[in-house]
């Protein structure tokens, strides 16, 4: 199979050709679409037709974006949303129900911790969480409930990495799915399918988006899965197959729940996925430079990055995403008094949450995304008030480490 490329991406075709011949795919700013004919519109509404209907379930724009993502993943179904977090939520309301019960690690990020721990099992869920990097464990929790298998491939913020052939083998031992949220590491650079993942999903806010300008998410759906091991999903794929999972989500959940990703969001994350290649291949190498410099740093009491040789993931990562390992990492100092100094002192880097933007974010993570959180669960995640996450972005090394050295100076 060839390998897909960025000039796969840029060419990839519009949905149908442009009247004015257009480079770049337009904004259609637009709800609703006209018809000829009522025969027309009956063959549109029936799904006899590519013809939009109305853009809260399918627009130009945005089929272009999931269309170039098909062409970089080789995915037969991408279905574009609003945010992470409605990929998430999108995917677990297609296949989960009342009974069921889904294996995660508690290793997850805040909002995804407390869908899964408040809003899913709200529903009658069951989550069970598990040591990811057990298989013992793992196997011991799957029943004949378990609708799927969930983990992040580098844990945010805990910079944790599973042996993914190792848990996708255990998956297809039970037939269960195996999904994956891969927003630490684009799919320009980890293939989700030849590591036996499912269904994909992500933060399009974050290395696509690029310039922080727009929010939004994927699923990427492999269609690799035979939905009629599942008990909800069982019934249709007698007559879908393998689509199954792709028919459930687009004809009724994220019709239902209005997820659909915007035309304007679209345009402009059309943009940012032409340069995604180049830009992460720019900031990861910086973070494992800076990375590199700032172990040897003593007022530095841990650095925790996946690409160090030092890490107890390093040799799983290499394998896993190769040269790069993303453009994430975390410090310790000795108290979040420290910490805040440190992010007091701060001139270029910016304060603020968000990941994988242009520019370099750092954020004390205890006290923001995780401060709903009880200092247990809080300890059961490994979030600790001594972490500082960093995102590194496209301002040159020397820089960057200049910034980090002085707010450290006086503390």
């Amino acid at each position: 199979m060839k390998k897909q490329t960025t000039t796969d991406l840029l060419h990839t075709e519009f949905p149908k050709p442009d009247a004015f011949g257009a480079i770049s795919m337009p904004v259609y700013n637009t709800a609703s679409f006209e018809f000829d004919s009522a025969e027309a519109m009956q063959n549109a509404f029936s799904g006899n037709s590519d013809r939009p209907v109305y853009s809260r379930i399918t627009n130009p724009t945005v089929e272009h974006f999931e269309n170039r993502v098909k062409n970089i993943t080789d995915a037969p179904y991408v279905t574009a949303v609003n945010s992470g977090m409605a990929a998430i939520s999108a995917v677990f309301l297609s296949i989960a129900k009342t009974g069921a019960n889904v294996i995660t690690s508690r290793h997850l990020f805040g909002n995804t911790y407390s869908f899964f721990s408040s809003t899913l099992t709200a529903f009658g869920v069951e989550i069970r969480f598990c040591d990811l990097k057990n298989i013992d464990e793992i196997n011991q929790n799957i029943d004949s409930n378990t609708c799927a298998l969930f983990f992040e491939i580098i844990t945010n913020p805990q910079m944790e990495v599973v042996d993914i052939h190792a848990i996708s083998g255990v998956c297809k031992t039970h037939q269960i799915p195996l999904i994956a949220d891969t927003t630490t590491i684009p799919f320009t650079h980890f293939k989700a399918k030849e590591w036996g993942i499912n269904i994909e999903v992500l933060s399009s806010t974050k290395y696509i988006s690029g310039g922080g300008t727009t929010i939004g998410g994927l699923v990427i759906d492999y269609a690799s899965f035979d939905w009629k091991k599942s008990e909800r999903l069982g019934e249709i794929a007698q007559t879908k197959g393998n689509d199954a999972f792709n028919f459930k989500l687009r004809k009724e959940i994220h019709r239902n729940l209005g997820l659909y990703m915007s035309p304007q969001v679209a345009f402009l994350q059309n943009i940012g996925l032409e340069t995604l290649s180049i830009r992460y291949r720019t900031v990861a190498e910086t973070t494992f430079k800076l990375t590199k410099i700032l172990s040897e740093n003593p007022k530095i009491q841990k650095v925790n990055y996946i690409g160090l040789p030092q890490n107890p993931f390093y040799i799983v990562s290499k394998k896993q995403f190769g040269e790069f390992c993303g453009a994430m990492f975390t410090i310790d100092l000795d108290s979040q008094k420290t910490c805040f100094q440190f992010l007091n002192n701060l001139k270029i880097i910016r304060r603020a949450t968000n990941l994988f933007d242009n520019q370099s974010l750092a954020i004390h993570l205890a006290t923001t995304i995780y401060v709903n959180f009880s200092q247990e669960e809080r300890r059961e995640m490994n979030v600790f008030d001594t972490t500082i996450r960093f995102s590194i972005g496209l301002e040159e090394l020397e820089d960057l480490q200049w910034d980090i050295e002085q707010a450290l100076r006086d503390i």
